[in-house]
């Protein structure tokens, strides 16, 4: 069994997780602690790395979607960047090859889609309009 290791970096596009060794029932609190951590804001692009995944049962595929939802709450698109072969297989036979991107490597991933401009929204939240919140 070899550890998991997960590095967490920034790229123009959002966050890289780049996801090494066994990703088990045993080693995927790891993840979900760096999945916790994750800062997204909507349209950015968040790239999960699996060149060095060596290994990856259910508990790993439980939280590659776990990252996806999370990211699907805040606006972002997932990739997997990288997805060795064995993975690969697994991940298409449970139907993943079509929610998830593939992409050889995470620059291919993150030259596909470009940065783009976050407008933060100043909507005023409430029951009704602006006038609606003046007080009277």
């Amino acid at each position: 069994m070899s550890p998991l290791t997960i590095t967490t970096r920034d790229a123009p596009t959002g966050p890289v997780l780049e996801i090494t060794g066994d990703l088990d029932h045993e080693t995927s609190p790891e993840l979900r602690h760096a999945i916790d951590r994750l800062t997204l804001a909507r349209g950015q692009l968040l790239v999960l790395d699996l060149a060095g995944l060596r290994f990856c049962d259910s508990s790993g595929i439980t939280l590659l979607l776990a990252a996806r939802n999370l990211a699907i709450e805040a606006g972002v698109d997932t990739v997997l960047a990288a997805v060795p072969a064995n993975t690969a297989r697994v991940l298409g036979i449970v139907g993943l090859d079509q929610v998830f991107a593939f992409y050889p490597d995470t620059r291919a991933a993150t030259a596909a889609h470009p940065p783009t401009a976050v407008i933060a929204d100043t909507t005023p939240r409430g029951t009704g309009s602006r006038a609606d919140q003046v007080e009277s």
